[in-house]
């Protein structure tokens, strides 16, 4: 257990960044209607259950023009 305490300081920030970067890319989901590939269905389980990556793939692949 202890070994895992070592590693809070880096574990911490990066559990913070996914969380951000998940819950802006569902609100972006939500709020515009143009995708360049899917629908809304498709990209909130990519942007929620592909973890770090899935806000990643969203913003680069599936985020339209506004």
């Amino acid at each position: 257990m202890d070994q895992y305490i070592e590693y809070l300081p880096v574990i911490i920030p990066l559990f913070i960044i996914q969380i951000i970067l998940s819950i802006t890319a569902v609100i972006h989901v939500i709020r515009h209607p143009n995708y360049r590939f899917g629908k809304k269905q498709v990209w909130i389980p990519v942007v929620l259950f592909i973890g770090f990556i899935g806000p990643f793939i969203y913003f680069i692949f599936g985020r339209g023009d506004d």
